[in-house]
C-alpha cells in the first residue's frame, strides 16, 4: 500500500512539475481504479497532494523571484473563495455524474496539451519543476485589456484576473484539480506575460486554490491521513524528480506522451 501511494504521489508531482496540466488529472483515475475510492474522496485527496506539491514548487519559484504577485494575489484570492463552493457542488451531484464530468475535463486537458505541442512547441520547454532563472524572470506585468497595454488598477485588468480566479476555483473544488490548464492560458492571453512568469505564478495560485479546496473537503468529509501523508511525500518527491528530468525530457514529445497517458487513464475510468 505504501509503495502504491508513493507511486501515485510521485506521478502527481512529476506531471504537475513537467506538463503544466496538473497531476490530479492522472491522480483521480488512479485513486478511483487502484484504491477503489469514492469520487469525492479521491478528488479530495488529489486536492491535498496537489496543494502540498505546488507549495513546495511555489517556494522555489518565489526564491528565484519569478512570481508576478499582483495576478497571484487577485487570481489566487478569488479562486480560494470559490473553491469551497466547488466542493459543495461535488457533494450534491451523483458519483456517476462527477466521474463522467471528470472524464470530459480530462479529454479537454489532453486535447489542449496536444494542441500546444503542435501549435506552440516553444512553450512546452518551460516547466513548473524547473527553477533556472532566465532573462524573462523580471519581466513587467502587462494587461491587454487596458488602453496602453500596461497593467493598471482599473476595472478591466482587475476583472479579467478575478474572473479567471473564480472559474478556476470552482473547477478546482469540483473536480479536485489544480487548475493549471486554466491559469496559464488566462495569464498569457489577458496579461501577455512570459511563459516562465506564467508558470511560476500559476504554482502560487494552484497552491492557494488547492489548499482552500482541501480545507473545505476537511469540513465536509473525513480524510484518511495515512493515505494523504504518503501521497504528499510522493508528490514532493515527484516535484524534485521533475526538476532533474526537466533538463532532458521536457518538451513537445513529453506533452504528447502525457496527453496520451491522460486518454488511457480516462478510458480506464470510463470502463470502471
Amino acid at each position: 500500500m505504501i509503495l502504491l501511494l508513493m507511486t501515485i504521489g510521485i506521478l502527481i508531482g512529476v506531471v504537475l512539475g513537467l506538463t503544466g496540466a496538473g497531476g490530479s488529472v492522472i491522480a483521480v483515475p488512479l485513486l478511483l481504479v487502484l484504491l477503489d475510492l469514492e469520487p469525492t474522496t479521491a478528488t479530495g485527496l488529489a486536492l491535498g497532494v496537489v496543494a502540498a506539491s505546488s507549495i513546495y514548487g511555489a517556494v522555489q519559484r518565489i526564491w528565484h523571484r519569478e512570481v508576478l504577485w499582483i495576478p497571484a494575489i487577485l487570481f489566487g484570492f478569488s479562486g480560494a473563495l470559490l473553491a469551497p463552493l466547488g466542493r459543495v457542488l461535488a457533494k450534491l451531484v451523483s458519483p456517476q455524474l462527477l466521474v463522467s464530468s471528470f472524464a470530459v475535463l480530462s479529454v479537454v486537458i489532453a486535447a489542449r496539451m496536444l494542441w500546444q505541442s503542435i501549435r506552440q512547441p516553444e512553450q512546452s520547454s518551460v516547466v513548473r519543476a524547473s527553477t533556472s532563472a532566465g532573462s524573462e524572470a523580471n519581466e513587467a506585468l502587462l494587461c491587454r485589456l487596458s488602453e496602453n497595454s500596461k497593467f493598471d488598477w482599473r476595472f478591466r485588468c482587475m476583472a479579467g484576473l478575478t474572473l479567471g480566479g473564480v472559474l478556476t476555483g470552482i473547477f478546482s473544488g469540483f473536480f479536485g484539480v489544480g487548475g493549471g490548464f486554466l491559469i496559464v492560458p488566462f495569464l498569457n492571453q489577458l496579461n501577455s506575460v512570459s511563459m516562465r512568469n506564467a508558470v511560476a505564478t500559476s504554482l502560487v495560485i494552484i497552491a492557494t486554490i488547492s489548499s482552500s479546496g482541501f480545507l473545505a473537503h476537511l469540513v465536509t468529509q473525513t480524510v484518511n491521513w495515512y493515505q494523504l501523508a504518503w501521497l504528499c511525500i510522493g508528490g514532493i518527491t515527484g516535484m524534485i524528480l521533475g526538476s532533474v528530468l526537466a533538463r532532458w525530457i521536457a518538451g513537445v514529445y513529453l506533452q504528447r506522451i502525457f496527453a496520451a497517458t491522460i486518454m488511457i487513464m480516462t478510458s480506464l475510468l470510463i470502463i470502471r
